[in-house]
């Protein structure tokens, strides 16, 4: 391993020992860290053997360290995404379920990122055509209704075939990895790693029969906006990145092994949920 990008969440206090830890660990290992000019500011770091500050994002990096929740750990797997890059994560957030390691364990749990010594599982993405640009998202992509705006009248349909149409207060497509998320919150399937395809779910629905649905990942799942007169707001990974205009259709495609997860040899998916959401029990 040469080097390593470093990503963070927005309060440095909070990492500061595990920077240092870091520091350190990459030091004996002989690997540089790079790190961008907002994690430079953030940090008020300077340039040093072995640490590049003020760096522009490249791909030539062998890991991604990441210190922070599943929403720094999400940015740094898109960052990433369709790269052969592991992203090497602690917890600094309030579930950590992407997480790798947690804050006690930085010292062994770096020396081991350095040294390679992790499993990598690859993490498919939901792919979506927003206009002109196109977008993807590790966890979910959500359609909802603007807050103070009248519900969400949305279709929806895979390929050519209209599943149905649903009064709600929005809908979300999830990966399996992100299937704990909103996907979880509104009572839809909770699906294992490595489950290919993706699950649907309705936000608040006004109705009865609008259930959860899993699509297969070879089919493409079509969302429109039935209002007549309000657009509704499109969000990847739980950040607005776009709206959909009254009539306007969604395209939302599954990609199978964009994102690289590092994790330690013997974690498993099952593992993952006992210890995360069990001590969310009361």
């Amino acid at each position: 391993m040469r080097a390593a990008t470093v990503i963070t969440h927005r309060r440095p206090q909070e990492t500061a020992s595990a920077m240092r830890s870091l520091i350190r660990a990459a030091d004996a290992a002989g690997v540089e860290l790079r790190f961008s000019a907002d994690e430079t500011r953030k940090h008020a770091l300077e340039p040093a053997p072995g640490i590049v500050t003020d760096h522009a994002w490249d791909d030539e990096v062998d890991l991604c360290v990441v210190l922070g929740g599943d929403g720094s750990i999400l940015t740094a797997l898109r960052r990433y995404a369709g790269l052969d890059v592991p992203v090497f994560a602690v917890n600094f957030g309030e579930l950590g379920f992407l997480a790798t390691i947690e804050p006690d364990d930085v010292d062994e749990g770096f020396r081991r990122a350095f040294a390679s010594d992790f499993e990598v599982l690859p993490l498919p993405a939901l792919c979506l055509g927003a206009r002109s640009s196109e977008r993807k998202a590790i966890n979910d992509v959500s359609v909802h209704r603007r807050p103070g705006q009248r519900v969400a009248q949305l279709a929806y349909a895979v390929g050519d075939q209209e599943i149905g149409r649903v009064t709600c207060d929005g809908l979300v497509a999830a990966t399996p990895a992100g299937s704990t998320g909103y996907n979880l919150a509104n009572g839809g399937p909770v699906m294992a790693w490595g489950v290919h395809g993706f699950v649907v779910s309705f936000i608040a629905p006004h109705s009865l029969t609008a259930r959860a649905l899993v699509v297969a990942p070879d089919d493409t799942l079509v969302v429109t906006n039935e209002s007549r007169e309000e657009s509704v707001m499109l969000a990847t990974d739980g950040r607005p990145v776009d709206a959909l205009a009254p009539g306007e259709a969604l395209e939302v495609r599954f990609i199978a092994d964009e994102g690289h997860l590092a994790q330690l040899p013997g974690t498993t998916f099952y593992e993952r949920v006992a210890n995360k959401f069990g001590r969310m029990a009361i």
